[in-house]
């Protein structure tokens, strides 16, 4: 299975069994002179920057291809309350960083998806409304302590 990434503090349709560290990944970039020149021009006119979209995206990826190689390290099926951040390092060059937390996790069971039918109870009784516990009334696990 590979690494599943998630920006919530659990993962749906699994149950997170284990938490196993915090893992990160992050690149920094330089703006390339003709581009910056050329997005120059483009702030006279408006418009998107594309080449420093294209900058961001090949950021991004490259950051979260470097988080999930540590996250695979620790034997993790996923990264949950994952994060970007930026910051300025110097003059035309910037960091991406992104964050998140490494776990175990199982798919739910089909227990939890599948009501009892009602030949398990006695006499034609149904359980008791809160007896079924679906998904998403179980316990959630707090990837920060």
């Amino acid at each position: 299975m590979a690494v599943q990434l998630s920006n919530l503090e659990h993962l749906p349709n699994y149950q997170i069994t284990e938490r196993l560290d915090v893992v990160y990944g992050s690149t920094v970039r330089s703006k390339h002179v003709g581009k910056d020149l050329f997005a120059g021009l483009k702030n006279i006119v408006g418009g998107e920057l594309t080449a420093y979209t294209e900058l961001l995206e090949e950021s991004r990826q490259e950051a979260i291809d470097r988080m999930i190689v540590k996250a695979e390290a620790l034997g993790a099926d996923a990264v949950v309350g994952l994060r970007f951040s930026t910051s300025s390092i110097a003059q035309g060059a910037s960091e991406l960083f992104v964050y998140g937390t490494a776990v175990k996790a199982v798919p739910v069971s089909q227990q939890f998806q599948n009501p009892p039918s009602d030949n398990h109870y006695p006499s034609g009784q149904t359980p008791h409304p809160q007896a079924q516990t679906a998904p998403d009334d179980l316990p959630r696990f707090n990837p920060f302590g």
